[in-house]
């Protein structure tokens, strides 16, 4: 059997995973050296640093000047069930779910807040739900990105103006590198330690006047941990929203995440980061245009995420094995890049078809994504050597 050989070039930053993110270009340690470590969060040092990084979130991601922005407990999963058990029981609500984060949602409304009046449209992995049988005069909860597909809504048309329910949308890997118009959007959720690459256990909340005012004058059915709690005497809590935070937040983490803002702000804020995965994303998008052996898990070109991109093997020889076979070439692949040193933690998700998961956000720099590509090739053929050698 013929050697199968290496590519030459290899990615200088190997951090492809689609959570926790890769850290931005440049980063060390030394630039967290301005955390107040061992100062309370309630300090006027804490306070002004959190709410330096409400403000800059609102610089960078462009958030209208009345919507209020929370730094909340429990990452993007925090910020979103926070959403659902304060906000939802008003109303009839309308669910989407396209991966496996979504179908969670979909198991907290049903199952937990044991809600009634719900409407599910659910699709496989892949493909959006027809968003226009969506009724916006009930709730309605979706992810913009699906991370675990790579599949994610094209714009917010969708979306009426006139709703008269809310929109709850889970955005954790689409903040900060796709265009999101917050007019459509009521209550937007994500976390720091994806598009930025931030670290883990915070989630931001970002609610619009209309979802204010749902809380001061909606009460649910249910009781509210203390954590999910945002109004007192009918009315929101403020503090909340200024960088008073419900429960003691990493003060390192904070100094992390505004280190990943200010580096955003450098290179042009928004637009600079939607151009820096729309850049990344294409890389990949072209290798699969010229190699008929892996496709794109996104069916459609204008759902395909520019983030989490999630690739399926196409190959008749894969796709003729069972498919417990073809996971595990899927794993071999993923298995052999990460020995190699090449590119850590890009197999799909457990729940996802089998395949690769490839982070394109703005912290990759597109010439490591570049460099990637020929190592993808060279893992596929390398197990298809060895199929060929276990079945002769």
């Amino acid at each position: 059997m013929a050697e199968i050989l290496a590519p030459a070039a290899r990615p200088a930053n190997t951090h492809f995973s689609s959570g926790p993110c890769s850290k931005r270009p440049g980063w060390s340690l030394e630039a967290l050296s301005d955390a107040p470590l061992g100062r309370s969060h309630r300090a006027k040092v804490g306070k002004e640093k959190l709410k330096l990084a409400i403000d800059l979130t609102r610089e960078v991601l462009k958030v209208p000047a009345d919507y209020r922005i929370g730094i909340v407990p429990a990452s993007d999963t925090g910020a979103v069930e926070m959403a659902l058990w304060s906000l939802l029981g008003e109303r009839g609500v309308d669910m989407l779910a396209w991966e496996s984060f979504g179908a969670g949602w979909v198991t907290d409304v049903v199952k937990q807040l044991k809600l009634k009046d719900v409407r599910k449209f659910e699709s496989a992995y892949g493909e959006l739900p027809n968003l226009a049988e969506v009724d916006f005069d009930r709730d309605v909860v979706f992810t913009w990105n699906g991370t675990t597909s790579g599949v994610r809504v094209p714009n917010a048309d969708f979306i009426p103006a006139d709703r008269k329910g809310l929109t709850i949308c889970d955005a954790t890997s689409a903040a900060f590198a796709q265009e999101m118009d917050f007019t459509k959007l009521d209550v937007v959720t994500f976390s720091w330690q994806k598009v930025l690459g931030g670290e883990g256990g915070h989630g931001m909340l970002i609610l619009s006047p209309r979802a204010v005012e749902r809380l001061e004058s909606y009460v649910p059915a249910w009781p509210l941990p203390k954590i999910f709690r945002m109004t007192k005497g009918g009315k929101l809590i403020e503090g909340i929203f200024t960088g008073e935070t419900i429960n003691t937040p990493s003060m390192l983490c904070v100094e992390d995440y505004i280190d990943a803002l200010q580096w955003a702000k450098s290179l042009g804020g928004l637009d600079a980061l939607v151009a820096r995965a729309n850049a990344n994303a294409k890389v990949i998008f072209d290798f699969l245009a010229a190699n008929d052996w892996i496709a794109n898990l996104a069916k459609v070109e204008e759902t395909r995420s520019n983030t989490s991109v999630c690739l399926t093997i196409v190959d008749k020889d894969v796709v003729a094995l069972s498919a417990d076979a073809q996971a595990a070439f899927a794993k071999g692949m993923v298995s052999l890049l990460d020995k190699q040193g090449i590119a850590f933690d890009i197999g799909a998700y457990r729940d996802a078809p089998a395949g690769l998961r490839i982070w394109a956000g703005a912290t990759i720099e597109t010439a490591d994504m570049q460099a990637l590509m020929p190592w993808l090739t060279w893992a596929f053929e390398t197990q298809k050597a060895a199929l060929a050698k276990a079945a002769a």
